[in-house]
């Protein structure tokens, strides 16, 4: 198993944005006084959407707001692959998944693709705007082959797909998430085939109830 490790090259300082210290206090709140650590995995997230990534600086922030040792809070870091431990695209982070079914359907050329142009994965782009990395199931199996771009799934893609969105990208665009064959969210291709019935779940074949089981107090034991 390889070892996630911060960045070479750390800003000198870090700072918490109003809307994020807001933020925070608001998370911190959550959670009795003795237990404000317990805040540390939205916080980082927090500084992520602030900063693009976690860097040490901010690490330290955390652990001094949170009252943490600072290890502690690398700790958790290092261990959620979500965290970015290095400066990643400001313009798109494009994560590929790998795991078997979209391997099957097609992820490696989607990945050839990324590495064509944007450079090697894991590597931030020359002008800085774009990293890539292939990554391990994300959950979305049956829109297979698919990729999360910053925030969104982009799903049924295929190589010229894939170099249109990142393309738009580019361009400054911002490409509709989703899948990009004819189908609504995971139903099949062209529209549901089970179901289609609308009297099967709009309650119009309904019969009334006249008492609802168990709907009675329960008694005492005598």
């Amino acid at each position: 198993m390889s070892v996630r490790r911060l960045a070479k090259v750390q800003p000198d300082s870090f700072a918490f944005s109003k809307a994020t210290k807001a933020k925070c206090d608001w998370w911190i709140a959550k959670y009795p006084a003795e237990r404000k650590q317990s805040a540390v995995i939205p916080i980082l997230w927090l500084v992520q959407k602030q900063e693009g990534w976690v860097s040490e600086p901010a690490i330290r922030a955390i652990g001094e707001l949170l009252g943490m040792p600072f290890i502690r809070v690398l700790e958790v870091a290092t261990f959620y692959t979500m965290f970015m431990l290095e400066p990643v695209g400001t313009t798109a982070l494009i994560q590929v998944c790998g795991t078997t079914p979209c391997m099957l359907r097609g992820s490696g050329g989607l990945m050839k693709v990324c590495k064509d142009k944007i450079g090697p994965k894991d590597t931030l782009s020359a002008d800085g705007r774009f990293t890539w990395q292939e990554v391990e199931c994300l959950g979305a199996c049956v829109n297979a082959p698919m990729a999360q771009i910053n925030d969104y799934y982009f799903e049924d893609l295929t190589p010229e797909t894939m170099g249109q969105i990142i393309d738009d990208f580019a361009a400054g665009k911002s490409p509709k998430p989703g899948p990009r064959v004819d189908r609504v969210n995971s139903a099949p291709e062209g529209g549901a085939l089970t179901l289609t019935d609308t009297a099967l779940y709009d309650g119009s074949a309904a019969k009334p109830i006249a008492k609802l089981p168990n709907s009675e107090p329960a008694k005492a034991p005598a």
